[in-house]
């Protein structure tokens, strides 16, 4: 039995008190060892934690104690080792950033679409199918046929819908009707904010995929998927695919970029420096620091120690097939 549980989870939901749930919340992840990041706003909680099994159950049943939470998803899986060094429970003025005041993903999301029925819909006729996600994540694999907004960040994509909406766009229909878009991302928070933007520019049938892209791998059988590559995770895994397997990727601890086997067998390629991606973006001191940083982490793999920014112990690499991630970067919420 793995010694610590993590669990992902978030819900859009009205808590105009979320920052009196703040000190009674991190008391709580304290008091049974929980760490993590958990996110509160006036439109609801995300985050990821971990913990002893006993001790991440407590904290979801704290949550669920609130009547407004009752119905609290999550995702969990087992691990061996802690992947968090520290725990934050913060206020923000959003759940996952998009930048748009009054939006409310709790009352005007779009349809829900469940993954086995997926298909059937981005299969129809003028169906107008958009990947939700940043670059870097829908560089290593999206679903065929799906537009790529080529956003850097979530906040980029009402201006991306502005653009596409005027003639000649891909959402600019036929001039009298917008078209039917149905819209994925990782987990499902990013497609609730996004349809519920749409349907407040006048997108009357919006879908997003119940459970995001992670539920479809896990659900749908490999020869019946649509998805091709990779999916883009944030965490220890860095990506996954079908039946949620270990991808091939690993992060370039630079510019964060994932990198599969063709970027890491390049010439630009030092682990711990530098990616055909950010290769002569650095300065001289900035390629000092981090020659420095990737010195000590193998320092501290050495001496069988963790430390920031090192590979997770018994984590598989990839070439001696293994995959990294920082603690920083495996805190990040739900996307």
């Amino acid at each position: 039995m793995a010694d610590f549980l993590t669990a992902a989870l978030y819900k859009f939901v009205a808590l105009p008190d979320h920052a009196a749930l703040q000190p009674p919340l991190l008391a709580c992840c304290e008091a049974h060892a929980v760490k993590g990041t958990l996110l509160l706003a006036a439109e609801g909680i995300n985050g990821t934690i971990a913990g002893p099994p006993a001790g991440v159950h407590a904290v979801l049943a704290w949550l669920r104690g609130d009547p407004r939470l009752t119905d609290l998803q999550h995702k969990e899986a087992a691990a061996r080792f802690m992947p968090f060094y520290r725990l934050r429970v913060r206020l923000k003025r959003e759940i996952v950033t998009l930048g748009i005041p009054g939006l409310d993903p709790a009352e005007h999301a779009g349809t829900y679409v469940k993954p086995q029925d997926w298909n059937a819909l981005i299969g129809q006729p003028g169906v107008v199918l958009v990947d939700v996600r940043n670059d870097y994540e829908v560089a290593i694999g999206s679903f065929e046929g799906a537009i790529d907004p080529r956003t850097r960040s979530f906040s980029e994509l009402p201006a991306w819908v502005a653009r596409e909406s005027q003639p000649g766009g891909v959402l600019a229909g036929d001039g009298n009707t917008r078209p039917r878009v149905a819209m994925f991302c990782t987990g499902g928070i990013r497609c609730e904010k996004s349809t519920a933007y749409l349907r407040s520019q006048g997108f009357d049938e919006v879908y997003h995929l119940e459970g995001g892209i992670l539920k479809y791998l896990e659900t749908v059988p490999e020869e019946q998927s649509r998805w091709r590559g990779d999916c883009f995770v944030f965490d220890e895994r860095v990506s996954v695919g079908h039946g949620l397997a270990p991808g091939h990727h690993e992060l370039c601890r630079s510019c964060r970029w994932p990198l599969g086997a063709a970027e890491r067998a390049s010439p630009l390629f030092q682990r711990g420096i530098s990616c055909p991606y950010c290769h002569g973006t650095r300065s001289e001191e900035e390629l000092r620091a981090l020659a420095e940083r990737h010195k000590q982490v193998e320092l501290a793999q050495r001496r069988s120690r963790m430390h920031i920014g090192a590979r997770m112990p018994g984590s598989a690499s990839a070439g001696a097939g293994q995959q990294k991630l920082s603690v920083a970067q495996s805190a990040q919420p739900l996307r």
